[in-house]
């Protein structure tokens, strides 16, 4: 028979446990919220209050030693004014057109190369991926003793083949193109792997009616592959322009600039500005620049990366 009491006790234990899953939610709620606030911080310090430091400095007259004084776009003036603005620009563009002749095509092939592989494919990911691994400092000096007019590795190889060594970093003619030649060396391994993990979504279905219909190998990458993999490689053209437009280290390390300004890219002269000429009121309105011309690009892969979402 049931009493008031039986029915009171699960009604009691019941109202026991309601407060303690409550405190477990909240807990798990605060810890949450806890690492959102921390990465937002690291966010705010590290990136938004740059991005605003450089517009507040694109219209200021400063050396971080005086106060600082607005000067409207009289920073903009100096710099367009600048005969080395345009040289910049020429050479960033020309950069950027060489990087994704070399740079995009290349990944996107040994991507396919490896997908073909029935051994060895994870042991071949690994060494495609290894000069990620590495600074970028340790690639691009390791890259400058290859490039040695002496004892330098590609001119070695050029001589046991008997043929004459080239002035690689100091010739108007090889100098950017050998720049490329290291930024697509030190980035391969991430392009490869993403258009290989597109490359692998494809059905196997479609390659295998195909090559039903006798259909070899260059066929199958025009009718399938690329078509299959349109949205992702409009993508990774996006980015790689966005990333080879801000390119610094190489002609830092490597060339100075040199020879005769035909590596100065918008982000060196940037550089040049701040800390050479201690104009960085003219740095920060190259930066803004750049900002704005990079903004371009990344708002159509805004738009095409929600479009490949649907």
């Amino acid at each position: 028979m049931t009493t008031a009491r039986t029915l009171v006790r699960p009604a009691a234990a019941r109202s026991r446990r309601r407060p303690s899953r409550t405190r477990r939610t909240v807990k798990r709620n605060l810890t949450a919220y806890g690492f959102l606030c921390g990465a937002l911080i690291c966010f705010a310090f590290f990136s938004w209050y740059p991005i605003v430091r450089e517009v507040l400095l694109s219209f200021q007259k400063t050396n971080f030693v005086g106060e600082a004084r607005w000067v409207g776009f009289d920073n903009f003036r100096t710099v367009l004014a600048d005969p080395g603005f345009t040289d910049a620009w020429v050479n960033t563009a020309e950069f950027t057109l060489l990087a994704l002749v070399v740079g995009y095509v290349i990944p996107f092939a040994i991507a396919i190369v490896l997908n073909e592989l029935k051994h060895a494919r994870a042991y071949l990911r690994f060494v495609v991926y290894l000069p990620v691994m590495l600074p970028p400092a340790v690639a691009v000096l390791l890259f400058k003793w290859f490039y040695d007019p002496g004892p330098g590795l590609f001119n070695q190889l050029l001589h046991a083949a008997h043929l004459p060594g080239l002035s690689w970093l100091d010739s108007t003619s090889t100098a950017l193109i050998s720049l490329v030649i290291v930024s697509t060396w030190m980035n391969l391994g991430s392009g490869t792997l993403i258009y290989l993990a597109a490359l692998q979504s494809i059905p196997g279905e479609l390659y295998e009616a195909a090559e039903l219909d006798g259909a070899g190998l260059f066929r199958r990458i025009r009718h399938i592959t690329i078509p299959q993999t349109r949205l992702i490689l409009l993508v990774m053209l996006l980015l790689q322009i966005i990333a080879t437009m801000q390119v610094f280290i190489e002609p830092y390390l490597l060339t100075g600039g040199g020879p005769e300004g035909s590596t100065v890219t918008v982000a060196y002269l940037m550089y040049q500005y701040a800390f050479n000429f201690t104009n960085f009121g003219g740095g920060g309105a190259l930066g803004l620049m750049l900002m704005l011309v990079l903004m371009v690009f990344s708002a159509i892969y805004l738009r095409v990366s929600r479009e490949e979402a649907r």
